[in-house]
């Protein structure tokens, strides 16, 4: 109903329709609730449009050229490979066309409003939403704060043609001859993989002393090699200075391990993080309370300092991972329902989509140490796997991490090809309590990847009833 001229009463309004925002205006639907979601760009968010699933398929499709180009092995010799860069374009926004439109069928099918605007809080129960010249206000019960992250632009280096975010970099019209990266996160090192494959000749510049520094070493030893194979170099201990800018091209200026080098490049893509969307919310006016970063402060159900907001996703503590803030969009939308739910972070699973795949959950070997764990670790490699010899993927390894005195699953870490699928089993074992003689027991197919899953648990197994029958 109508409460005075402009204001509509609502159940819960959702803010933001990325991977948190959507799934979670979709939970309180289905708990009962009438909710509107607020966004003031794109249905599906940063994830689907201009994110990990754009980036995804730019990589699916550099794999293809790469076998298409390079597959003598297998007795298949291709000539006269050439890259149509628009038409991949093309077939990458198709991928995208089709998810954004089942999102917003999924919104319509649970009769969820979807408003467009940019939303702020005028009231602790109220938002205005302004839209062009117009503007609408909604009065809540309850109001989940979904609004993601934007790319860091950082000094010297002001967006254009040439000096790009990630965004623009997926969106180019044209594959690189040369192209700089300042930054070896995992963005920076998935789209350098990916333009790399299409033979662009990359630079990595890197601050600090490797690249993916949140990852093991030798995990990232394998992608380091691969990178090189594929013609990048890599810079750490690289802080860039600054860009001169062409009609043609750019000069990146960077002090490498205390000297400075000049790299000519057509464009230059900077990824060096991203900063919570929390500072245009009018937060202030409903008194929530924010970090020096501007990450919104939560408890285990998404709940801030303000009685009836929550926040999800990149704006609140944690890593910024589309999975995440699904997850807490589900927590927050059965809490507003009076649901038990809270979040628990055990077994969050990180993904790096380079050539080949990082994937992790749980403990790493050193941070289960760092908790007081005593630990037993086992490690399988992919050459030893009938499957990825079949594909000719060889490169990699998994390793599990486990409890000593009762082999529970503390962590498992992988690299290599579809790691990204591979890291599932793990999470489900972590989540279940499950230990290496678990997984040990469960019988896997033949010849696959998967399978590699249980070699390192036969082997604790093995040596606990060679232990045990002594």
């Amino acid at each position: 109903m109508v409460v005075g001229e402009f204001t509509t009463e609502v159940d819960t309004v959702v803010i933001g329709a990325g991977p948190g925002g959507y799934v979670a205006a979709i939970r309180a639907a289905q708990l009962g609730q009438q909710v509107i979601v607020i966004e003031k760009e794109h249905v599906g968010g940063v994830c689907l449009n201009v994110g990990c699933i754009p980036s995804k398929a730019l990589i699916s499709a550099s794999h293809r050229y790469q076998e298409a180009k390079d597959s003598e092995a297998f007795g298949i010799k291709a000539e006269n490979v050439t890259l149509d860069f628009l038409k991949v374009q093309e077939w990458k926004n198709s991928v995208v066309s089709k998810l954004t439109g089942g999102v917003s069928s999924l919104l319509k099918a649970h009769k969820i409003e979807v408003v467009e605007g940019e939303a702020l809080f005028v009231e602790p129960d109220v938002v205005r939403v302004n839209h062009g010249y117009e503007s609408s206000r909604y009065k809540f019960k309850n109001c989940i704060i979904a609004t993601g992250s934007s790319p860091i632009e950082i000094p010297g280096f002001k967006w254009s043609d040439r000096v790009l975010s990630s965004t623009g970099a997926l969106n180019l019209k044209e594959a690189p001859k040369k192209l700089v990266v300042i930054g070896g996160g995992y963005i920076g090192v998935e789209l350098s993989s990916a333009f790399a494959g299409f033979g662009t000749e990359v630079t990595i510049l890197e601050g600090s002393p490797a690249i993916l520094p949140a990852f093991e070493k030798k995990l990232v030893a394998v992608v380091k090699k691969s990178l090189k194979k594929k013609g990048a170099t890599i810079y750490t201990e690289a802080l860039a200075k600054g860009v001169e800018e062409s009609a043609s091209g750019v000069k990146v200026t960077a002090e490498v391990k205390g000297e400075l080098q000049t790299f000519d490049a057509d464009y230059v893509m900077v990824t060096v993080g991203r900063r919570p969307n929390t500072k245009d919310l009018g937060l202030d006016m409903a008194g929530v309370e924010t970090t020096d970063r501007g990450l919104i402060k939560v408890d285990k159900q998404g709940k801030t300092n303000v009685g009836g907001i929550y926040a999800i996703g990149d704006i609140v503590a944690g890593p910024a991972l589309a999975h995440k803030a699904s997850y807490e969009g589900k927590v927050a939308a059965e809490a507003i329902s009076g649901l038990p739910s809270e979040v628990d972070y055990q077994a969050i699973p990180a993904v790096v989509f380079s050539d080949p795949e990082i994937a992790t959950v749980g403990l790493a070997e050193e941070e289960a140490k760092k908790q007081g764990y005593e630990v037993k670790t086992g490690q399988f490699p992919f050459a030893a796997n009938g499957r990825a010899l079949s594909l000719g993927a060889t490169d990699g390894f998994l390793k599990i991490v486990t409890r000593a005195d009762d082999g529970l699953i503390l962590g498992a870490q992988i690299v290599g090809v579809n790691a990204s699928d591979l890291i599932a089993e793990f999470a489900l074992a972590i989540e279940s309590g499950m230990t290496a003689e678990d997984i040990a027991l469960t019988i896997h197919a033949h010849p696959t990847l998967g399978e590699m899953a249980m070699e390192p648990p036969m082997s604790y197994w093995e040596n606990r009833f060679i232990l045990q029958n002594k």
